[in-house]
């Protein structure tokens, strides 16, 4: 499972969902795996407004990640600022530029980060922990369990 997942997940646990204590889940005894995957910079333009940072860094910390800053990163701080001036400014190309060209952005180490954290950096074997009810969610092969016995819903 994706630290990004994690950041969108909150305890299934009806007397839980007005509790503020139940988001985020809390990874514990957490194997980690990284798989690589290229950077999407429209994808996470698009996603970070929808980040819990606060969050998100806590659960950095719990998991021993690379600490992330104290404020959430602007979409513009994701892009190397050269990276956008150098190609438009290039005149030698004889065909006419059309308004549908798309100029090529290149990451900064920003973006290659958070990608990092929350695209490649997986939860493959462990527990989430609701802060409220303390009940685990067991994750195996990356897969969280979030069915409850009839006693809990």
């Amino acid at each position: 499972m994706k630290l990004l997942t994690l950041n969108f997940l909150t305890c299934a646990i009806k007397t839980c969902k007005t509790n503020p204590a139940s988001f985020p889940l809390h990874p514990r005894d957490a194997e980690l795996e990284i798989v690589e995957a290229d950077v999407n910079l429209a994808f996470l333009k698009n996603i970070l407004p929808r980040l819990m940072w606060n969050e998100l860094r806590g659960i950095c910390s719990e998991l021993g990640l690379p600490e992330l800053p104290p404020t959430a990163p602007t979409p513009a701080d994701l892009v190397e600022p050269s990276s956008t001036s150098a190609s438009a400014l290039d005149t030698t190309d004889t065909t006419p530029a059309t308004a549908t060209e798309q100029v090529e952005e290149e990451p900064s180490q920003t973006a290659k980060d958070l990608h990092r954290i929350l695209l490649e950096t997986c939860i493959q074997e462990g527990k989430l922990v609701c802060g409220a009810c303390e009940h685990e969610y067991a994750v195996k092969e990356g897969v969280a369990n979030f069915l409850l016995p009839g006693h809990l819903v």
